[in-house]
């Protein structure tokens, strides 16, 4: 199947350069462009996208607030958002992640980077930039989340099996099935299966929800280095 792609930044040049990186892969294809996080999520809409590659500084309504608006949207539930920011590690990718945005990539990434950014994010896959660790990126979630925790979602963590919050945990330390399967000595499809009951009863779209919920409702904490 060909993964459709959205392209949301107010630069006209640096979406010209994602197209035809974009519509150069014989799996892809640019359906729409967008200059500006309202138009993003319109079109998103309209014209059926998988994956939206989002600034998340525009004027207007930004890449953050749409990033929201997208996530909150059932008949946009299939939509995957990957964050294009020219600063990888600060504040915004926090928000953009707790907001539902399945990763983010840096804007000087290498192209195959970016094709593979894309297929990741439609796979429903968790994304990580290359350059920003997991393990970094599980401090940054939980900055001050011991006050911050959010008691509905732990909760919720009632409802997982001891194998699916086993499961969860590993997701969170950015371990991919195979290795889950591995460590537990389960097929990759067993992980897998437990992996979609989890998403399906803590209402994440992909990995990358399930990361945020399990460092945000303490089910994992950061290490401390």
């Amino acid at each position: 199947m060909t993964i459709r792609v959205l392209l949301a930044d107010d630069q006209a040049l640096l979406r010209s350069a994602f197209r035809v990186l974009v519509d150069s892969e014989p799996d892809m294809e640019v359906v729409a462009e967008a200059s500006d996080g309202a138009q993003a999520v319109r079109l998103a809409k309209e014209k059926q996208a998988d994956v939206v590659l989002m600034d998340i500084r525009m004027p207007g309504t930004d890449g953050l607030a749409a990033t929201r608006m997208i996530s909150a949207d059932p008949a946009l539930a299939q939509v995957r958002v990957v964050i294009l920011t020219t600063f990888e590690v600060d504040d915004y990718v926090v928000q953009s992640l707790r907001a539902g945005a399945s990763g983010f990539l840096g804007k000087g990434s290498e192209p195959d980077e970016l094709l593979s950014a894309i297929r990741v994010a439609a796979g429903g896959e968790a994304l990580l930039s290359p350059a920003a660790t997991k393990g970094l990126i599980a401090r940054f979630l939980a900055q001050g989340a011991d006050d911050d925790r959010d008691p509905a979602r732990a909760e919720r963590l009632d409802a997982l099996t001891g194998r699916e919050r086993e499961v969860l945990v590993l997701v969170a330390g950015g371990h991919s099935n195979d290795e889950i399967a591995e460590r537990l000595e389960v097929s990759p499809l067993t992980v897998k299966t437990h992996v979609n009951r989890a998403m399906s009863k803590l209402g994440a779209r992909d990995r990358a929800q399930l990361v945020v919920i399990a460092y945000e409702s303490g089910l994992v904490r950061p290490r401390v280095e």
